[in-house]
């Protein structure tokens, strides 16, 4: 049986929000580039995530994954408490 690797996609946030238990909201930013005029610009998303520890703290910086889906708005969890 051959075994498959799974990638799942990888992001470095910050902690904004916990005040759910066993969950966080983590906020990322990446730059994008506007098809026409080419300026590039700071797009923010907010994720709310999977603590089953609750190890976090507002204001830490995390690496989180994609996983199942959870519950309905939870389908990442944290990795690793980068500070």
């Amino acid at each position: 049986m051959k075994i498959r690797k799974i990638n799942r996609k990888r992001r470095v946030g910050l902690v904004v929000s916990k005040k759910m238990a066993k969950s966080a909201v983590v906020e990322f930013t990446r730059l994008k580039k506007h098809p026409y005029y080419h300026k590039r610009f700071k797009q923010t998303s907010r994720l709310t995530v999977d603590d089953q520890k609750d190890a976090a703290k507002v204001g830490d910086k995390v690496e989180i994954e994609e996983c199942r889906p959870i519950s309905k708005t939870k389908s990442w969890k944290i990795v690793e408490i980068i500070n």
